[in-house]
This record gives C-alpha cells, structure tokens and sequence, in this order.
C-alpha cells in the first residue's frame, strides 16, 4: 500500500470513528425526543420502532396542562433556570477571580490549594449530603432557591477554578505590564486586556456549571420540602409510581429540559469565539 493510500485510509478510518461517536452521543437524545411523541402502544410494545409510526401530543399536552404535584411545570422550569443562572453567574465572578489570584500572585500554600481543590472536586457529592444540609440548615437557606444556588456554587467552583487558572497563565504577563505603562489601573487591565482573552475559558466554565445545576436533583430533593421550590430533575420523579411509570410524560418533560440548554449553549458559543480573538494587540 502506498503512503499516499494508507493516508487516505487513516482519514476514511478516522472519519468513521468521528461518524460512530456522533451517532452513539446523539441517540440517546433522538430517542428521547421521539418516544415524547409516540403513543403508548408504540413505546410498551416488544418490537424496535426507530420512528414513530403515529405522533400525538397527549404526553407533552398533559405535561403541560395537568402539571406535577399541584403545579404547573412552568414553575419548576422557572426554579430550574433560576439555580442554574444564579449558579453560573455567582460561580463564574468567583471562579475568575480566584484563578487570577493564584495565575498571577505566589503566595504560601498556592499549590496545596490547588491539590485541596482536586481532592475537593474527587469526593462524592453523597459523601458531603449531611455536612451541606446542617450547613444550610444552619444558615437559614433551607427550603429556598439561594440554598441551592450556594451548594451547587460549591459544587461547580473547583472545576471553574483549575480551568480558568490555565487560560489566565496562558495569557503573557507584559500584556497587563504594557497596560499599565499606559496609565491603565489595575480594574481596567483586568477588564479590557485580561477578561477579554480569558472569556473562552469562562463560557466553557459557564457551561459546565450551567449544565450541573440545571440537572442536580438529590440535593434539590434533600434541600427541597415544598413542592413550589421543587426544580424540573425533581418534578419529573413524580412521574414513576407505583403503578408504573409514565415512560411518555417523561420524555415529554425531558425534552423540554433539554431545549433550556441548548439555547444557553448558543447563545453563549458565540462569546467563546469572541473571546478567542478579542483583546489582541498589534505585533
């Protein structure tokens, strides 16, 4: 076989692969999207039905209509996107600031901080259930929204961290020192030359705990005792009784958990390209 061959086949080789990861991540979400709108027979029966062979609405009409647990779905949708906005918001100030202080300032026990926060970020979020909920017992959170906010801060906050640290070291420090023999402060270094070129990083982060929050759900059962202050992952339990389970509700409810975050991704995605040339100087 010729190097010329053997090169087209590594591509046609590795194309497939690129093909079968693709169909592997995304089925799961077809299968999702399309059991929503088929009907009982279709998703009790025996035999494989990639495609609906009859679509209804009842299951996402009763989602909506009939609601869960006294409340319309409307409301846990607003609880979910007020958590994951609040978690990513408040994480993301905390995230870049703590980055940059230890990206750009050495002080005593630096890398033992950065061991603690992988240590912190490796244990699970069962083993910290007890601690957490004392915690916000304690402070008065619980049974609100801002309790949740706060514990999935601290869940996202680790990872926020050690990603931001790489993109703030990776920028050249004589950019910030060029700013400042300008007359620029410190605020306005940060804001116009570093913020810029670290922006990427903060929408990956964004994203990351965007996606965490608006998923959690054992604390947002544990935290959680009126049915107002549930958020979607919680609501959606109620659909497995005892009975059976409502498979078509499910999906239903689902779905519409999952159109939130695709519209944040592009709405964000955007931003990251921005960012990766934004705050460029001429050469």
């Amino acid at each position: 076989m010729t190097p010329i061959a053997r090169k087209r086949l590594g591509k046609v080789a590795l194309n497939a692969a690129g093909v079968l990861v693709f169909v592997f991540a995304v089925f799961p979400v077809y299968w999702m999207v399309s059991t929503s709108f088929k009907t009982n027979d279709q998703i009790f029966t025996t035999e494989f039905i990639p495609f609906p062979t009859e679509l209804t609405l009842d299951h996402l009409h009763r989602v909506l209509t009939e609601g869960v647990a006294g409340n319309s779905i409307w409301l846990y949708m607003r609880n979910s996107a007020i958590v994951a906005l609040g978690t990513v918001v408040i994480g993301a100030v905390f995230a870049l600031l703590a980055a940059t202080a230890i990206a750009r300032f050495a002080f005593k026990g630096r890398s033992s901080f950065l061991v603690l926060l992988l240590i912190v970020q490796m244990i699970p979020a069962e083993a910290l259930l007890i601690p957490l909920f004392l915690n916000v017992k304690r402070l008065g959170l619980y049974d609100q929204l801002l309790g949740l906010i706060v514990i999935n801060v601290g869940l996202t906050l680790p990872f926020g961290i050690w990603m931001l640290r790489t993109f703030v070291a990776a920028v050249p420090k004589s950019l910030e020192e060029a700013a400042w023999i300008d007359g620029a402060s410190r605020f306005t270094t940060f804001r116009k030359v570093l913020f810029p070129l670290v922006a990427p990083g903060l929408v990956a982060t964004s994203i990351f705990s965007f996606i965490t929050a608006w998923n959690e759900l054992i604390f947002a059962l544990i935290l959680m005792s009126d049915s107002s202050g549930y958020t979607m992952p919680v609501a959606l339990q109620f659909f497995f009784g005892q009975r059976g389970t409502d498979w078509g509700a499910i999906m239903a409810g689902s779905t519409m958990m999952t159109i939130p975050v695709v519209v944040f991704f592009l709405l964000v995605q955007r931003r990251m390209v921005t960012g990766l040339v934004a705050g460029a100087v001429k050469g």
